[in-house]
């Protein structure tokens, strides 16, 4: 395994810089065999790379970056995928396969791992609740929930991933567009989406006098008022409605709850969210339900009865074409509440596909071959299970 003679070119400015960032967060043990490896000889190695978890297949990322890490290097990596994007992977099933320099690739498993593993479990979470909710739009509000910029662009592209997904294989409207400017091109736009924060509505001191700020700052594009500052979900929005009877008429006017769980919506007590629920799905509450599911049905903040009283207020009072877009803990399992009662939402802004348990985010990657022969630690000979590489 003697080296061959290093005629490389020398290093860019760009592949300095690079190297300069593998040497800082690159774990200890991995920079001091990359030594030992430089000593004694390299070798060619195969990665098998997996997760312990139901996964959707988002590698873009991962693939990009290691991309550049050949280029930066001058060398090459063979990359193997077992799925293409947006594919369901089984648990312990290898996602794919990188073969090339241990020397080159020592180094970086830790910093490709992380571009990897929580994009998966984001995009299987995207497509579970698309899939769950096919008829409702989704909009990606996660920014504000993750650890600074490069998370936020890894979970816009896994939310992205598994809504595609959830599109061509449950025929589901999917997330139609996410809260930023630098993160939509995932979601095939140019701009981030949104119109009001509670900030806005606080500082014109009303429901309706934000709705009318607006309105003349941005005169004819369609507009979502969030209707919960004040408490006055309901008389707030019926306000707006008749200061904007058009916006209604044409399909431009929304409203957004986002009740905290601190308080019912308006005109909501444990006892009337049973009513309002007895009224639209009387099953729904007689079947067992454990507390979780019970509190998403007629608890505080945004349940299905506050829903189903939003909309049964909006429609008696003429404005069936007013939308509800609904925002507060819209994680996979609220969802799926939601489809059981079929409540009537148009939209769900949510960032909670975030993995919530970030430990089954961790891929994980082993060497299962070196320079052609099968060579894996106890317990992982399952990886060696594919075409190139079959054990002796």
């Amino acid at each position: 395994m003697d080296s061959p003679p290093d005629d490389r070119e020398p290093p860019t400015d760009a592949a300095a810089r690079f190297e300069d960032q593998i040497t800082r967060w690159a774990d200890h043990y991995f920079l001091r065999t990359k030594q030992a490896v430089r000593r004694f000889g390299d070798t060619q190695v195969t990665y098998a790379i997996f997760m312990r978890r139901p996964v959707v297949f988002a590698p873009r990322i991962a693939l990009d970056w290691l991309a550049e890490a050949a280029q930066a290097r001058n060398t090459d990596f063979k990359v193997e995928p077992n799925f293409t994007e947006g594919q369901w992977v089984g648990a312990g099933e290898p996602l794919m396969y990188v073969t090339g320099s241990l020397e080159h690739l020592v180094d970086l498993e830790t910093l490709l791992l992380q571009k990897l593993g929580a994009c998966c479990v984001a995009a299987n979470n995207a497509y579970v609740m698309c899939a769950t909710l096919p008829k409702v739009a989704f909009m990606a509000m996660d920014a504000r929930h993750c650890a600074g910029t490069e998370m936020a662009d890894q979970m816009a592209y896994a939310c992205s991933v598994g809504s595609q997904a959830a599109r061509e294989q449950a025929g589901a409207k999917g997330f139609i567009g996410n809260a930023t400017k630098a993160t939509a091109p995932h979601f095939g736009n140019t701009d981030g989406m949104g119109t009001m924060p509670h900030a806005m509505i606080g500082y014109a001191g009303s429901t309706l006098r934000a709705a009318e700020m607006y309105a003349e700052t941005f005169p004819g594009e369609p507009m979502t008022v969030l209707a919960d500052y004040f408490g006055a979900e309901i008389s707030d929005a019926l306000a707006v409605c008749d200061r904007f009877p058009d916006l209604v008429s044409n399909g431009k006017l929304a409203f957004r709850l986002d009740t905290h769980g601190g308080r019912y919506m308006e005109g909501l007590d444990p006892q009337e969210s049973y009513a309002v629920l007895e009224r639209h799905v009387p099953l729904a509450v007689r079947r067992y339900r454990n507390e979780k599911e019970l509190r998403y049905l007629t608890g505080t903040g945004v349940s299905a009865a506050a829903i189903f009283l939003f909309r049964e207020r909006l429609d008696e009072a003429g404005y069936g074409k007013a939308r509800i877009v609904c925002s507060s803990g819209f994680d996979v399992e609220k969802c799926k509440v939601m489809a059981d009662v079929e409540a009537p939402i148009d939209v769900v802004g949510t960032g909670s596909y975030l993995p919530s348990n970030w430990s089954e985010t961790y891929a994980t990657a082993d060497i299962i071959a070196y320079d052609g022969k099968p060579r894996v630690k106890l317990g992982r000979e399952f990886l060696l299970q594919r075409p190139a590489i079959e054990p002796s």
